[in-house]
């Protein structure tokens, strides 16, 4: 069970973090080069030459590139092990693991890490006015935390006292809401920290139903390659 619970995990955060990190260098990282320069000062947002909206950017950096390629994958094998220890969990609990269910897996995760808490504490480029970043992170992990649960709490409950308690704890958070900054002005456009934020949340879909599908292939095909082992 050892061996297919990292085998599981390891490969597909392996494949879903490298995808994950080339879309992230293909859409996500020039927005960020770009909010970069406003922030600062080599761009302007008012009174800018025009020129200034395409900027040329810096270029491919091997250490910069590389490391966030390998961060990446260890953060996506990080959300993978978590994965891969639910779905065991819910197999005990009668679930079908593998690869096509595992869209449904990608998306819950998603929404609990990342729709969750973007929906009040939007994904945020480098220059914009923010609240304090320990009270930020309390709340993240807060969120993401009960979002998770909530979602377990939609698949598995059992009768609607548990349903009730996955949409309170998906609401609770917001009702109380993410700490905010003391002042919303900013030196980066909101045109990109909104693309930033619209391409952030594309990405996250995308790897996380991928991972979603890679976990649950790598799954069943451990236990099924077990399974014929043991036989043998």
């Amino acid at each position: 069970m050892t061996s297919r619970f990292l085998i599981s995990a390891l490969f597909a955060g392996a494949c879903a973090g490298l995808t994950a990190g080339l879309l992230q260098y293909l859409f996500v990282q020039p927005v960020l080069l770009h909010a970069e320069l406003y922030e600062s000062g080599t761009l302007v947002h008012f009174g800018a030459d025009p020129v200034s909206a395409h900027p040329e950017l810096p270029g491919f950096d091997a250490m910069r590139d590389g490391l966030t390629f390998v961060f990446t994958m260890l953060i996506y094998t990080g959300y993978a092990l978590l994965m891969v220890a639910a779905m065991g969990l819910a197999e005990e609990r009668g679930a079908t693991i593998d690869g096509r269910w595992g869209i449904l897996w990608g998306v819950a995760g998603f929404v609990a890490f990342h729709l969750a808490p973007g929906f009040t504490l939007a994904p945020e480029v480098p220059g914009v006015a923010a609240g304090d970043v320990g009270a930020r992170q309390i709340w993240w992990f807060a969120t993401v935390g009960a979002a998770a649960v909530a979602m377990w709490l939609l698949a598995f409950g059992q009768n609607w006292m548990m349903w009730g308690a996955a949409v309170i704890l998906l609401l609770a958070p917001h009702v109380i809401g993410a700490p905010e900054p003391d002042t919303f002005a900013g030196p980066v456009p909101t045109e990109i920290a909104a693309l930033y934020a619209a391409r952030a949340f594309g990405v996250g879909l995308a790897a996380w139903v991928l991972l979603g599908v890679f976990a649950g292939y790598f799954w069943q095909r451990e236990g099924a390659h077990q399974a014929s082992s043991a036989k043998v």
